[in-house]
């Protein structure tokens, strides 16, 4: 009995993977396709974590879709709204009758002489599924959703409260006048702080070293009134184009001239926090802005928890964790009834996926990412990978697009296999991001390289993939195209 075919599978259904089915049914209306999604709902991240205040760290007009305008008033939204959004984006699509659900994608095996995939999937109730496609797109995240990154803490053993990982908030945890202490200062932290700090008893931020942390308004007041007064599809193209440049220009004058960006930063924390308090010690990191991601507090919703005294940030080390918190290399001890291990993400590279190209097992530590979506010698394969200096969502409406051209492409010339080849062999390989956040220098030595040379060098830059990726013809002499060996059905 041969496996279902179909002409796309979609692996994942959280931001990206909604963004892939739509442009593949807009631009490719032809192809057939599915979505596989190894949990029992959409939504990804925003379905996943579950821990209390859960937002977005980047505003909604460009972590939504170029598609579909984003209508609430609120510019940096809760996770339950986004997945509101994200929920009426099936419906309005009429993408839920290619959901399968309960299908963890466990290998993908590509076959020259058929020009075809073979997918396995391991289901939740049992058995695997198998389905043949000629193209995927993996929009599987980029970190591991069973578990995050927890370090090895010295005498945690010992511990008699409650230690837990945001990623796994329990959904029965009551803190109200707890003691907490949340390690890490990145963004989860900083959206954590202000929603334990309103009924637990008080709240420690322990952080190991700073971050940057900046103050924007919850609600873009100009997007709303162009909303109120514009056509919809109007307003929200425009709203986004402003925000994207604004993005853009701040990055850029960071990287530009790090140190006033920085002295830009630290002035309007001490603004929030006033001239006494020690803002060298507690938010001046030694990297430059945006050497790391930088982090939102909305309506300062941060520093208000640290004004109003129920809510404190500690920068030291930890010794160990002992029976009624963590003492610390400084000789304090901090009491906590609970402790939040805010430290991070375990990165885990295509979901996991087990990939073969023609019995090869492709190691893609040693492969080289083609316009950060596509890999040196593995053929009809994309990744939805965001950027890490802007909204996840503005890179994967333009890698999705750009594909659906590649197949339109291949279908007009009548190919059944396109596979980006690297014919310099001399030429010198760098880290997939250019990026030196923690969560990502563990494990980047797993991912593919890129070259200083395009399109093998990710720029980082909406305005310059847009180009590329929305204009520039697809056979650029580097995408190898061949005919089927066979034909498939």
């Amino acid at each position: 009995m041969s496996n279902q075919y179909v002409d796309v599978v979609i692996i994942g259904t959280g931001i990206s993977g909604i963004s892939a089915a739509y442009y593949l049914q807009t631009m490719c209306p032809e192809k057939s396709f599915i979505m596989l999604e190894a949990r029992d709902s959409i939504g990804g991240t925003w379905d996943l974590f579950k821990y209390p205040g859960i937002r977005s760290d980047s505003d909604m007009y460009t972590l939504g879709f170029e598609f579909r305008p984003w209508l609430s008033t609120k510019a940096i939204a809760d996770g339950p709204s986004i997945m509101e959004y994200l929920n009426g984006s099936i419906k309005d699509y009429k993408l839920e009758e290619s959901i399968r659900f309960g299908h963890q994608v466990d290998k993908a095996s590509w076959s020259t002489q058929d020009s075809k995939w073979t997918i396995t999937s391991n289901l939740t109730e049992g058995g695997q599924a198998t389905y043949d496609c000629q193209f995927i797109f993996c929009c599987t995240g980029y970190y591991n959703y069973e578990k995050g990154y927890t370090p090895e803490f010295k005498g945690l053993q010992n511990y008699k409260g409650t230690f837990i990982h945001p990623q796994l908030w329990p959904e029965d945890l009551d803190y109200s006048d707890k003691k907490m202490v949340v390690i890490g200062s990145g963004a989860t932290a900083i959206t954590l702080i202000p929603e334990l700090a309103a009924r637990a008893s008080h709240v420690t931020m322990l952080q190991r070293s700073p971050t940057y942390v900046t103050v924007a308004p919850a609600e873009d007041k100009l997007a709303n009134w162009m909303n109120r007064t514009f056509p919809q599809n109007l307003a929200y193209r425009i709203t986004r184009w402003r925000k994207i440049r604004m993005g853009q220009f701040f990055y850029k004058l960071a990287k530009k001239y790090p140190g006033f960006m920085k002295g830009l930063i630290l002035k309007g924390v001490t603004k929030e926090l006033g001239e006494d308090y020690d803002v060298a010690t507690h938010f001046t990191p030694k990297y430059n802005p945006w050497d790391q991601r930088i982090c939102l507090a909305p309506d300062s919703d941060f520093f208000n928890s640290l004004k109003s005294g129920k809510a404190e940030v500690v920068t030291d080390s930890i010794e160990r964790i002992t029976e009624t918190g963590i003492q610390l290399t400084s000789g304090k001890h901090l009491e906590a009834d609970v402790i939040v291990s805010a430290t991070g993400l375990d990165l885990k590279f295509l979901g996991g996926i087990k990939v073969v190209v023609d019995d090869e097992t492709i190691d893609f530590s040693k492969s080289v990412a083609y316009k950060g979506m596509m890999f040196s010698g593995v053929p009809n394969l994309t990744l939805a990978f965001g950027y890490t200096n802007a909204s996840w969502t503005l890179k994967c409406d333009l890698s999705n697009s750009y594909f659906c051209r590649l197949i339109n492409y291949m279908d007009e010339h009548q190919y059944a296999k396109c596979v980006p080849m690297l014919s310099d062999s001399d030429l010198k390989l760098e880290s997939f991001v250019d990026f030196n956040s923690s969560y990502i220098l563990r494990y980047i030595d797993d991912y593919p390289k890129q070259v200083d040379k395009e399109p093998w060098k990710l720029k980082q830059d909406y305005f310059v993939d847009y180009k590329k990726l929305k204009k520039e013809k697809v056979n650029d002499g580097i995408m190898e195209f061949t005919s089927a060996m066979s034909s498939i059905y």
